[in-house]
């Protein structure tokens, strides 16, 4: 990362008033095993937070012509702040808290001593992680871990407690350092799932100190998940999809907004008959998802079993098809119906 911070136009920095702030990485195709990935790199936002500038830059990786992932970079500036600039910005994403109860699962791993020199090897040339003399320029007793790489291990404990160490599960990852590692340290992730979400917190277990903060990683839903029978209370799969879809519109409603614009409603039936309403508003705002009727006019009102919806979700059943055999009825602008595959596909990522 320091060399290429050096290369930004217009811009001079001191590698050693440099700080990694926060990380988000997502996922939109496995990564392949071979071949040449582009990266463009844009500065989205500049940050004035009094005691320093954060640089908010984005990172687009391409295989060809195929978006492959998504990298947000928070630069931490030392003391080029005080400017007078605004100090949020919508185009951040942002940390969420960590449920308030006790952790659902606890994972640790102690990095080696020379866990930054391994770790270097990667790419990422800042002397901060190697050189006793830089790091002591920055206020460090000796050199710290990448905060990446604890992000890795953090990470790691995910996959490992809640996906089977599964890396097709990963979707996403949102991340806060919050302290520096040392290498030699151990590392205590805390974790709480909620759905597909897995928050996380991760603490230096010799000291307690909290390294990252306010993190989650999102997993892929398995289909096994999705064709679990439903519960004897009646819960209906389709919720699943629905709540996971409102996740996701936290991050890319902006995105879907513009390219459907459109409010979806929902009459899922089971046995024959409704068993519950959903609204997707892709028309306004960031997007909403919510149960129950359309709060204004739907532009589409579309009624399937939560059998079929599923399976219309999983790739199963063309929305198209299920229409003109008469498993999926639709009232309203019939021809939104042909976004469904695009939405699910896409966005939702079930």
């Amino acid at each position: 990362m320091g060399g290429q911070l050096l290369e930004i136009p217009g811009i001079s920095i001191d590698l050693a008033k440099v700080l990694h702030g926060e990380q988000y990485l997502e996922l939109y195709k496995p990564l392949p095993r071979t071949g040449t990935l582009r990266n463009e790199a844009i500065v989205a936002d500049v940050l004035d937070k009094g005691s320093g500038l954060v640089l908010v830059i984005d990172v687009y990786s391409y295989s060809g012509k195929e978006l492959i992932c998504f990298n947000q970079f928070s630069i931490f500036l030392i003391g080029s702040g005080g400017i007078g600039g605004k100090r949020t910005s919508d185009k951040v994403k942002e940390a969420v808290a960590i449920p308030n109860r006790h952790p659902d699962a606890v994972l640790t791993d102690t990095t080696s001593l020379n866990q930054a020199a391994l770790y270097r090897l990667s790419g990422d040339w800042n002397p901060l992680h190697i050189d006793p003399n830089f790091a002591s320029l920055a206020g460090f007793n000796k050199p710290i871990l990448h905060g990446l790489c604890s992000f890795g291990f953090s990470a790691r404990h995910v996959l490992q407690q809640f996906a089977d160490s599964d890396v097709s599960r990963f979707k996403a990852i949102k991340a806060r350092f919050a302290k520096p590692v040392y290498p030699g340290q151990t590392l205590k992730t805390e974790m709480w799932k909620e759905g597909n979400r897995i928050h996380f917190q991760t603490k230096i277990q010799e000291t307690g100190n909290i390294v990252i903060s306010n993190a989650y990683v999102d997993l892929v839903p398995t289909s096994d998940v999705l064709a679990k029978t439903p519960s004897e209370g009646g819960e209906l799969q389709s919720a699943l999809v629905f709540e996971e879809i409102g996740r996701r519109l936290q991050d890319v409603g902006n995105e879907v907004v513009k390219k459907v614009n459109a409010v979806f409603e929902w009459h899922i039936t089971k046995d024959g008959k409704v068993a519950a309403k959903w609204t997707v508003d892709l028309k306004n705002g960031t997007g909403k998802v919510y149960q129950g009727s359309a709060k204004g006019s739907a532009d589409v009102t579309i009624t399937l079993s939560d059998n079929d919806f599923i399976d219309v979700v999983l790739g199963k059943l063309d929305p198209q098809k299920a229409f003109f055999s008469g498993k999926l009825k639709a009232k309203g602008n019939i021809m939104l119906s042909m976004k469904l595959q695009t939405i699910f596909k896409n966005y939702a990522k079930l």
